[in-house]
């Protein structure tokens, strides 16, 4: 399914929540911490959930315990590496649950304000963001070590991240060059983020013995960066006076990372305003010792790559993207028209998102090719292409040639670059990672494209 750097973390381990033959006393309460449509989740599952809870601030979490004899026999859930799969006696039945976590066990900048960096959020001037105030709990109780009571969820974290964000910058100079400059993008997106954050992080240095600047490094906030952007989960927007009018709507989820992104699957997830509960439900079904997926969305792959860092293989929604200036590269250069035709298609939003999938050139490529590929005859039928009308023969056979020729350049720029990364001795390790996306995304597509079904040229 992923072919490029795990999503999850790499350190192999394995949960069985079996439980004992134990008992419940009568007087004993009912109290829950995390409701799956497995069982209900208790000391076996996240450390950070059970047994220091109460540290935290937390409900105190269910003990397994005293699970009660009836779900001894019935449930069994196993997370091993960093998966989670059904062991229940029947199939999982569509609309089910998979996980219900409660709002007292996210991560949200909430849980920073309460914390001992509240003192320093509220009296900063401007007000820091959100994702500022989690990056820096996150870096923060990372750099405490064995005295952080979030150790056990930082633990499960990965230790370095695989996003764009992240490669050499000789690494990125091998991706496609759509997906190249959204990296470097993003780059500079979090480079300014941290530049901006250094006055505040000075401002903690009561909090700490070491010097501040060593302990929030950029590479140490590029880490909790990367944490809040391929791991948060969406809230309602929140607004707090101390906090910048940014959305707040990211929190940390502890126990969800255990569940891992499948284009093919269906879930619905939310945060119920009712039960005060982040809620995962299925709409698909799943058989014994399968594994439970989730999908984040119907992304394509360098959006999978930009912001999770992995792609998928055989992602439904996977497609090249053509940027302006391959749109143009085979039209003839004498067409005097051009600049209108241009024009035109940027105004109607025809210059962007324009793709090849599974299905050949997308209806918006099509559409911008035909244009382009007007006769200075019938140019003043340009409305007619943008409405999907037929303008003549030569005009749909050229369109499709044309589209043609864009793939045989992507194929001819996907072989190039894969050798190149033969020779490629810098980062071998990120260098596969830019050989996974390239095999996974455009050769496999390209060359599918180029196997062409009249009328129209398909994947």
């Amino acid at each position: 399914m992923i072919c490029l750097g795990p999503r999850r973390c790499s350190r192999i381990y394995s949960l069985c929540l079996c439980f004992p033959r134990y008992r419940k006393r009568a007087d004993e309460p009912n109290i829950l911490a995390v409701e799956t449509g497995f069982h209900r989740v208790g000391q076996a599952s996240l450390e950070l959930l059970t047994s220091r809870s109460a540290r935290l601030g937390l409900p105190k979490c269910w003990d397994y315990k005293h699970e009660p004899l009836c779900l001894v026999q019935s449930f069994c859930l196993f997370a091993i590496g960093s998966t989670i799969s059904w062991h229940k006696k029947v199939q999982k039945q569509e609309g089910q649950m998979i996980i219900s976590l409660p709002e007292s066990c996210l991560l949200t900048a909430d849980t920073v304000i309460r914390s001992y960096l509240g003192a320093y959020i509220t009296q900063w001037k401007p007000p820091p963001s959100p994702l500022l105030a989690l990056c820096t709990f996150l870096v923060s109780e990372k750099h405490a070590g064995d005295r952080s009571l979030w150790k056990p969820y930082l633990e499960i974290l990965p230790k370095a991240y695989t996003c764009p964000v992240c490669l050499e910058p000789e690494v990125v100079n091998l991706l496609p060059k759509s997906l190249k400059a959204k990296a470097e993008e993003q780059r500079a997106h979090v480079q300014e983020f941290f530049a901006s954050s250094r006055d505040f992080f000075s401002s903690l240095q009561p909090l700490f013995v070491e010097a501040v600047d060593s302990i929030f490094s950029y590479s140490a906030l590029l880490w909790a960066w990367c944490t809040v952007n391929t791991r948060a989960v969406y809230l309602r927007p929140r607004q707090r006076e101390c906090l910048s009018a940014e959305p707040d709507t990211c929190a940390l989820a502890p126990y969800l990372d255990l569940l891992n992104h499948s284009p093919h699957v269906q879930v619905k997830a939310a945060f119920n305003e009712e039960t005060h509960s982040y809620e995962i439900r299925t709409t698909s079904r799943w058989r014994k010792h399968e594994e439970v997926f989730i999908c984040y969305g119907p992304h394509d792959n360098q959006r999978l790559f930009l912001e999770y860092g992995f792609v998928s293989v055989h992602n439904p929604h996977a497609c090249v993207y053509v940027s302006r200036e391959i749109l143009v590269k085979y039209l003839p250069s004498r067409d005097k028209q051009m600049d209108k035709k241009i024009s035109i298609l940027k105004d109607h939003g025809y210059i962007e998102n324009l793709t090849f999938g599974w299905d050949g050139p997308s209806w918006r490529l099509l559409t911008a090719l035909k244009l382009l590929c007007l006769e200075a005859e019938k140019f003043t039928c340009w409305k007619k292409v943008l409405l999907g009308e037929v303008i003549s023969d030569t005009n749909e056979k050229t369109s499709l040639d044309i589209a043609q020729k864009i793939c045989y350049y992507f194929m001819e720029e996907t072989n190039a670059m894969l050798q190149k990364m033969e020779f490629h001795s810098c980062c071998p390790g990120w260098s596969a990672m830019a050989r996974s996306w390239l095999t996974a995304t455009s050769t496999s597509q390209v060359q599918a494209i180029l196997l062409p079904q009249p009328p129209r040229c398909r994947i």
